[in-house]
């Protein structure tokens, strides 16, 4: 209690005392500030830890394991990861009635997410080749196909491969052949092939491409040449196979029921929905799609599955509530809730369970479970369990942008059902907004909030991933998703019903008008002003603070939520302060990207790889497509090879034949080679073993040298990612030689002639 007289300062917790009688008068002011603040603190802390609050951290921590695993430099002892998890899992156990409980679970959690991994790799661990082979003899069985805009392509089952001077041999390779020549699943074809390695990263930070093959159980990828025979299997596919086999057709059945009525995008997209076969969109339609904020719509998920999960349960509940006696003496309820359960498993299986889909099933399940249960459906509590839940199955997801951004979304909408809509929508029914409901205008709010909500929380991992943002996200998912959910998809699940009666064209119609609507209102958006938000390339860093300040903002509940804010702005800033790096080499040496002195990238190279270039303009925030004039500004070439100037007027070369060496080491600062260089080049060098050992280069200027980021880190060794023979250790900068590293590199002969001249 306040001495009488002393003047109070009201605060955070309570009220601050100006100061306090002592042996030497008065604390200052600030000290009871602080002090006070400090206690606030320490109630913010013990609220936080109070009982079931600390459960949606299991998964967090869980996943953090995870990511441990996927930076790890080699791959662990399986035996080690699993005993050391087990025992952190028993100490947690023995710690339960501890203060040291809540972190020893922590800890066991991420112990639990390595292992987890470790174990999934370990598991599915196959052949990845590391070398190209030109022609190679295959048989086997087609597991999958997928119907493209252009080319068709399948998944083989290898059961014999036959390859001059190699005797490597893979489980699955993934074949790309002409539009229409894709063997039926379940067929057993033999064929020749060229295969390739499974695609490493195109830079240093950007998506591997090599790792998801490998968690696909697919070592290479390539195409056919020639004629592809189906003969008879030697012995029986399985009942997987079978299984693929019926669930293709059943797939081909209902493509070719909406290809009666639809054609074009409205086709593809359509199939897309129902099937999850979205390869036969047409790019401008694609790209709008993506540039619009609409490009989830394509992408099976949560979305989608909660669709079909309601629609089927408010229908089913609707007609049970017809029927006199049901809805007063029966649970119809969970009926509907079992029913839209038993829906969803089906729509999982018939748009081929990718890990996208398998997420958004088990959010759904979970969901659906508790309404069984009589549980509180929509909680933070339910989204751990299916985070939990997909992360064990399939480790791998943790590190794919539409697990990210799927349960970044899914973390902001629990959050504003939970903390922003009781608020909101708190009111009495004689009031304003009441009235206001009654047209709609809550539905709306609720929508353009949702909508707000999911693109902030997705932003970051947008910009990270595809290196754009999308302003008008909020106006297209206004303007395109009301029509998606009353129209689309509930009349692609009516069409699904009523195919085998044969009266589903009148479904798929409907389905285009929705479809046109859509793809009217992404093309608009897309044609707006800046409706490309370019973000230049940001390392993992920055995505990992901004999703540590969404998980704070999303779980916290005090006040220390908007700690989670300060995160964000922090990691914001931090994005987009990162520097772009001077020079890009592709990993086979052939292609090299030099910022000139306008600040741009100029390309060099012998051949044009559109899908390179378009990774590496992204991740540079260039707007300029692979097919722009201007990449070969300032880039001088011949038969021997090409040079173009760097910003501070330096030379970088890239040397084709080994009689342009002479000339390019003499001359440029900087010469990239698949030839071996003369041992007295003055010019730094980029030379064929480096490239095998490290992949593709990133080179940013450090005074008269430069600061190197290679895709593979010094001594790197993944089953997705083995390395090469060798490989050699390789400084991460490049400096100009010296006269005395010259003569340690040259060779005896070499040496001496040097000493003559």
């Amino acid at each position: 209690m306040a001495e009488p007289g002393r003047p109070q300062r009201s605060g955070i917790a309570g009220t601050w005392p100006i100061g306090r009688a002592g042996t030497s008068g008065l604390v200052p002011a600030g000290v009871g500030v602080w002090s006070s603040f400090a206690g606030a603190l320490r109630e913010w802390a013990k609220a936080e830890a109070g009982a079931g609050r600390l459960f949606p951290w299991v998964p967090i921590a869980f996943g953090c394991g995870i990511a441990l695993y996927f930076a790890a430099d080699h791959e662990p002892v399986l035996w080690v990861a699993v005993a050391t998890a087990a025992s952190l899992a028993l100490g947690a156990v023995l710690l339960r009635r501890s203060r040291l409980f809540a972190p020893a679970i922590m800890i066991a959690a991420v112990a639990a997410g390595f292992a987890a991994a470790t174990w999934k790799t370990a598991r599915i661990a196959h052949t990845v080749l590391a070398k190209p082979l030109y022609s190679v003899s295959l048989s086997g069985f087609v597991e999958t196909r997928d119907i493209r805009e252009r080319t068709d392509r399948f998944v083989l089952h290898v059961t014999t491969m036959d390859a001059q001077r190699s005797d490597v041999k893979l489980e699955r390779v993934r074949l790309s052949v002409r539009k229409g020549t894709a063997p039926d699943v379940g067929s057993f074809a033999q064929l020749k092939a060229r295969l390739m390695p499974p695609l490493s990263p195109l830079r240093p930070g950007s998506y591997d491409f090599s790792r998801d093959m490998f968690f696909q159980g697919i070592g290479a990828s390539g195409f056919a040449m020639g004629a592809i025979t189906t003969v008879t299997p030697p012995a029986s596919g399985g009942l997987q196979l079978r299984y693929a086999a019926i669930m293709q057709g059943l797939r081909d059945a209902i493509d070719a029921r909406i290809r009666a009525v639809l054609d074009g995008d409205n086709r593809a997209i359509a199939t897309a929905l129902l099937t999850g076969r979205r390869d036969a969109i047409t790019t401008p339609v694609n790209d709008a799609m993506f540039i619009s904020g609409l490009g989830h719509v394509l992408s099976i998920s949560g979305y989608h599955m909660a669709v079909v999960a309601g629609v089927v349960f408010f229908t089913v509940r609707a007609l049970l509530a017809l029927i006199p006696g049901l809805a007063a003496g029966f649970a119809i309820k969970k009926w509907s809730a079992a029913a839209a359960l038993v829906a969803s498993a089906f729509y999982l299986l018939l748009s081929g369970a990718e890990v996208a889909t398998q997420r958004s099933f088990f959010m759904t399940a979970v969901v659906l479970i508790a309404v069984i249960v009589d549980r509180r459906a929509i909680t933070f509590r339910t989204l751990a369990v299916a985070a939990l839940i997909v992360l064990a199955v399939a480790p791998e997801a943790l590190v794919h942008p539409s697990f990210q951004m799927s349960f970044a979304a899914t973390l902001g909408l629990v959050a504003m059902v939970q903390i922003g809509m009781p608020k909101l929508f708190a009111s009495p029914d004689h009031s304003t907004t009441a009235r206001i409901a009654l047209w709609g205008g809550r539905e709306i709010a609720m929508l353009f909030m949702a909508s707000m909500i999911a693109g902030l929380a997705t932003t970051p991992y947008a910009a990270f991933h595809f290196h754009r943002i999308t302003p008008y996200g909020v106006l297209a998912n206004l303007g395109a998703m009301p029509v998606v959910s009353a129209l689309v998809m509930p009349a692609g699940l009516l069409g699904l019903l009523a195919a085998p009666f044969g009266l589903d064209g009148v479904f798929w119609w409907l389905m285009g008008i929705g479809i046109d609507w859509m793809i009217l209102v992404t093309r608009w958006v897309a044609a707006l002003p800046g409706a490309i938000g370019h973000v230049g390339a940001f390392g993992t860093a920055p995505l990992i603070a901004a999703s540590l300040g969404l998980v704070l903002m999303g779980l916290l509940r005090t006040p220390l939520r908007w700690s989670g804010a300060c995160v964000l702005v922090a990691a914001t800033v931090w994005g987009l302060s990162v520097r772009q790096p001077d020079i890009l080499i592709a990993a086979d040496g052939q292609t090299i990207a030099a910022r000139g002195r306008d600040g741009q990238l100029h390309l060099i190279g012998t051949k044009k790889d559109n899908f390179l270039l378009k990774e590496w303009l992204a991740a540079d925030a260039d707007p300029r497509d692979a097919a722009s004039a201007s990449l070969g500004d300032g880039v001088s070439c011949d038969d021997a090879g090409c040079v173009t100037p760097l910003a501070d007027g330096r030379m970088v070369a890239l040397a084709l034949r080994i009689d342009a060496l002479a000339d390019d080491c003499s001359r440029a600062a900087l010469v990239v080679t698949t030839r071996p260089a003369p041992a007295d080049c003055t010019a730094m060098v980029v030379d064929r073993p480096r490239l095998m050992s490290q992949g593709a280069l990133a080179l940013t200027r450090r005074g008269d040298g430069f600061a190197i980021q290679s895709v593979k880190a010094r001594g790197a060794n993944r089953p997705w990612s083995p390395a090469a023979a060798g490989d050699g250790d390789f400084e991460t900068t490049l400096m100009p030689r010296s006269a005395a590293q010259r003569a340690k590199d040259a060779t005896p002969a070499e040496a001496d002639q040097q000493a003559e001249d």
